[in-house]
């Protein structure tokens, strides 16, 4: 589970689609929206669905956007139905005994209930790329094509602030545009354009 806020794209969904192809089991993803509803029993009975599901299944399950219903107890945004969900939820976890693994993400781990936390094995903090980081992504993206005249450093300054997905997507973008001008090679002008427009995107 990570700690730190930080827009979609840094590598969670991934992280958990890694360790289901290294434990080659499936990938389960349970969107916490379409859990809940304004009944408490029905809430609950799917969760309920969910764990038997887990434990007769094994797999890797993966809680998405998990602050739908892990908001802490002790908040204003705090409602009675949602703390009696992530009770509920808490409860179901406590009685697993099953060999799946269970995993929980968030992109606002602030608004957490601190008992989740105690409830995880492991919490896993993720981080945006590093200039470092984002160059070797870049470098690995793109290594099907011609970079001998693209500046890197101009590059990743130009990717400050974006998340790994958003880099990618720039380099995917680059690269399709020179394809499209019937180029094999990228230039700086081609890669820093993209990575300015996935900037300008976010805002």
């Amino acid at each position: 589970m990570d700690r730190n806020a930080h827009p979609p794209g840094s590598g969670k969904t991934m992280t958990a689609s890694a360790r289901a192809g290294e434990l080659q089991w499936p990938l389960y993803t349970i969107e916490l929206d379409g859990l809940i509803t304004k009944y408490m029993g029905e809430t609950a009975a799917k969760l309920r669905v969910v764990f038997d599901t887990i434990a007769r299944t094994r797999g890797v399950y993966l809680f998405d956007e998990f602050d739908a219903i892990g908001v802490r107890r002790d908040t204003d945004r705090d409602v009675g139905e949602i703390r009696r969900v992530l009770n509920s939820f808490l409860q179901f976890l406590e009685r697993d005994e099953s060999m799946s693994l269970i995993v929980a993400a968030t992109n606002h781990p602030r608004l957490l209930d601190a008992a989740l936390f105690r409830r995880f094995d492991d919490t896993i903090e993720y981080t945006m790329p590093n200039k470092e980081q984002a160059t070797q992504l870049m470098r690995t993206k793109l290594a099907a094509l011609g970079t001998a005249k693209v500046s890197w450093r101009r590059s990743a300054e130009a990717a400050r602030n974006l998340s790994y997905a958003e880099v990618t997507r720039a380099c995917e973008n680059a690269a399709k545009e020179a394809i499209l001008q019937d180029r094999s090679d990228i230039s700086t002008e081609d890669l820093v354009r993209a990575l300015r427009e996935r900037s300008r995107a976010r805002r």
